[in-house]
């Protein structure tokens, strides 16, 4: 294709619509685009030059605030250095490092990362590895799968049929077979909860009871996510996890947490499973990873998980499974130095001091208009709205878009107003974030 060509691609007159963009209704975003040119700091800024202030990372991702120089060289410096070599069977020293570093950074015992490009791949290869686990210790029965309601679990076949919110499947089926579900670990007694409720923690006893009906010697693993994420942030209640752990090991199960969402300081510890004290077996990560600068994922495995594919002959390759730009240098130099501005600045610790503010304000909207329910912990918060009759989520919608219209970027999710600001957040923000909220509520009917 020739210069001119090219260039006469770009006048298109139905530019707007070349970009089939995700989770986005396509009709409504060419009405009234949404667009951001630059970002710095806590702040998206348009091409108008509009600051607004994120109130979710990103996407859940951009947890040391946006533009952090020790990233943004990484990657040039990286770019430059070394393009891509492939992670098939050759390497390259930014990721032996970077491996090492996120182990570090890990739960004890939690000493190997396989590397993917995006938390669907991280969940569906968490699965995977799960199931060759059995196989590989001669125990090929074990494929079974359990997920959880309100779970998601990224967008891939494997990720889609153990998650737990039915209209992203719609359409897609059928998916895996020999997958169950449990009941999300939540009821109206634990409304406008500030952390872990205190009740709740005999919710893991169903998975005794799902064992039982399918044969717990036929299950393979159990993935949650720590604290329930895009369903509508719900904290598990004290002790759950811990019992979910309990039944796994009685019965050989490996335990799967997808944290995607709470990894890389959300709750006031480099992962949920140190904030909530519980190990699981996997760890599927993404997201925070590289600040959301570079798409990287991976999978955290135990080394007694590692170890079981580690016993034949050391030409043979152990697991057949992988991607192209598994590890890719630009990814890992960002990684690398995400960790290091996480080190400098302190922000595991600083996200756990500042949780508690945000708990306590997030929980002043409780007597705001339409308010139903509000769930929060670390920098997490879901603020529930009662829907309109006959609209279900149009009340969600009309508060995201007066904050927006405000300054301030929120997210909703139907009638829910989810938010996850990146762990930089001051004082001053948090306070723009939910006083801004309580006026859209005030606002719209």
């Amino acid at each position: 294709m020739t210069i001119s060509a090219l260039r006469s691609e770009t006048d298109r007159t139905n530019a707007s619509d070349a970009f089939w963009m995700p989770f986005t209704p396509m009709r409504g975003f060419r009405q009234e685009p949404i667009l951001f040119e630059r970002a710095e700091g806590m702040h998206y800024v348009t091409p108008e030059g509009r600051r607004i202030l994120d109130g979710m990372a990103g996407l859940w991702c951009v947890n040391a605030g946006h533009g952090q120089p020790r990233i943004v060289e990484a990657i040039r410096e990286a770019a430059g250095r070394l393009d891509f070599v492939s992670s098939f069977k050759m390497s390259h020293p930014a990721a032996q490092a970077y491996a090492a570093r996120l182990c570090d950074f890990a739960p004890g015992g939690l000493d190997h990362v396989f590397f993917v490009n995006s938390g669907s791949e991280a969940v569906d290869t968490a699965l995977k590895i799960a199931r060759a686990y059995h196989h590989a210790r001669g125990d090929a029965r074990r494929t079974k799968l359990v997920g959880r309601a309100k779970g998601y679990h990224g967008m891939g076949f494997g990720g889609l049929s153990v998650a737990g919110l039915g209209r992203h499947k719609r359409g897609f089926g059928p998916l895996l077979p020999e997958v169950a579900h449990l009941a999300l670990p939540y009821d109206a007694g634990m409304a406008f909860s500030a952390g872990q409720p205190d009740t709740g923690a005999a919710y893991a006893d169903e998975l005794e009871k799902l064992l039982e009906l399918h044969d717990p010697a036929s299950v393979a693993a159990v993935i949650v996510e720590p604290v329930t994420g895009s369903g509508g942030v719900y904290p598990p209640p004290r002790f759950y996890l811990e019992r979910l752990r309990a039944i796994c090991d009685r019965h050989g199960v490996l335990l799967i947490f997808d944290e995607v969402i709470t990894g890389f300081g959300r709750l006031g510890a480099p992962f949920a499973a140190q904030a909530l004290g519980v190990t699981p077996d996997i760890i599927a990560c993404a997201k925070g990873m590289t600040n959301g600068a570079v798409p990287m994922g991976g999978v955290i495995v135990s080394n007694a998980v590692y170890d079981a594919f580690m016993a034949g002959p050391p030409e043979v390759i152990e697991l057949f499974h992988g991607y192209t730009y598994s590890a890719h240098p630009l990814a890992c130099a960002a990684g690398l130095a995400t960790l290091e501005v996480f080190a400098e600045q302190g922000l595991v610790e600083r996200a756990k001091a500042t949780g508690a503010s945000w708990q306590r304000r997030a929980l002043q909207l409780r007597q705001s208009p339409h308010v139903i329910d509000i769930r929060s912990i670390g920098l997490l918060c879901a603020i529930e709205l009662a829907p309109r009759t006959g609209q279900p989520g149009a009340r969600g919608a009309a508060c995201a878009r007066a904050c927006l219209e405000a300054g301030v970027l929120v997210r909703n999710s139907g009638d829910m107003i989810v938010l996850s600001p990146p762990l930089i957040i001051s004082e001053d923000e948090i306070e723009t974030i939910f006083g801004t909220i309580e006026a859209a509520l005030s606002e719209i009917d």
